[in-house]
């Protein structure tokens, strides 16, 4: 029986226990602070990071793994005894990590290697990794397996909201004055994935507000659906991520195996520290 491997990068939020319950090899997003880089899940997280830059005042830039990051990941996935990779990547509107994974992947010119765009982040994309593992550890080939991931669009949705605007405006995303006024005037973003990308969807007043329209969104998303996964992200904040987990509990029948995972400093260096969100996958 033909054994496929399954490989992604930490832009998936996948918690490494996670990763290694599925067998999923996670290629890793680094953190430039300077001249120093600093490498997701090795030797920084949410924590380290937000630490840094509250020290540093500036937030650092990231770049895609480069083609041999991922030429290393796809001949140790061979060497393990693989002989089809499937490498699902953060959305391509977001990163360059889809064009450097096809990139190493046409230096194996003997081996069947796919290079997924999932058009999706975090664990919308983690989910995708999760349901491919799963299906190739059950003998599924992969052309099926490329079928349900594209099944997989329109049932996947993710919203997060963020306590601040300070780290938007270190960005450059918003204006310093402009969230400046948002952050007196207590007004809290909703964002979404849309299109591939992180969105911002609105702007409502204050925290407990912001927590009442995630659980607005989630009735919407879910109405008439069954939830079949659930994941509730955060950036340094998981006691807010368990209360939201308690909140939707209200709503719906929570799936078994609920995932609560950072975001990950690839994506939460664009957000913010504090932000709370869920991603949900339903039936239909």
């Amino acid at each position: 029986m033909s054994k496929i491997a399954i490989i992604t990068d930490t832009d998936s939020s996948l918690p490494v226990e996670i990763a290694e319950k599925y067998q999923i090899a996670l290629v890793p997003i680094p953190i430039q602070f300077g001249d120093k880089t600093y490498i997701t899940g090795k030797d920084i997280d949410d924590e380290k990071l937000f630490k840094m830059i509250d020290a540093k005042k500036a937030l650092p830039t990231t770049s895609a793994p480069s083609p041999t990051a991922f030429q290393r990941a796809f001949q140790e996935a061979f060497d393990k005894g693989a002989d089809k990779i499937i490498c699902i990547c953060c959305s391509s509107k977001v990163s360059m990590i889809h064009d450097s994974a096809t990139l190493a992947a046409r230096t194996f010119t003997d081996k069947k290697i796919s290079v997924i765009d999932s058009k999706q982040l975090c664990l919308a994309q983690g989910f995708q990794a999760i349901i491919a593992a799963e299906m190739a550890s059950s003998g599924f080939g992969m052309d099926e397996i490329l079928a349900r991931l594209d099944d997989l669009g329109n049932r996947i949705y993710v919203y997060g909201a963020l306590p601040t605007l300070k780290y938007l405006a270190m960005g450059g995303r918003v204006g310093k004055l402009a969230a400046g006024f948002a952050d007196t005037l207590d007004i809290k973003p909703i964002l979404t994935s849309l299109d591939g990308k992180l969105e911002l969807l609105e702007k409502v007043r204050t925290w407990k507000n912001a927590r009442s329209r995630l659980l607005e969104l989630a009735r919407e998303c879910t109405a008439g659906k069954t939830v079949e996964r659930l994941a509730l992200i955060h950036v340094n904040n998981p006691k807010g991520a368990a209360q939201l987990g308690d909140m939707l509990a209200e709503l719906f029948s929570l799936p078994e195996d609920v995932i609560t995972a950072e975001f990950t400093p690839g994506l939460s260096v664009h957000t913010g520290s504090g932000v709370i969100g869920f991603v949900i996958l339903t039936d239909k």
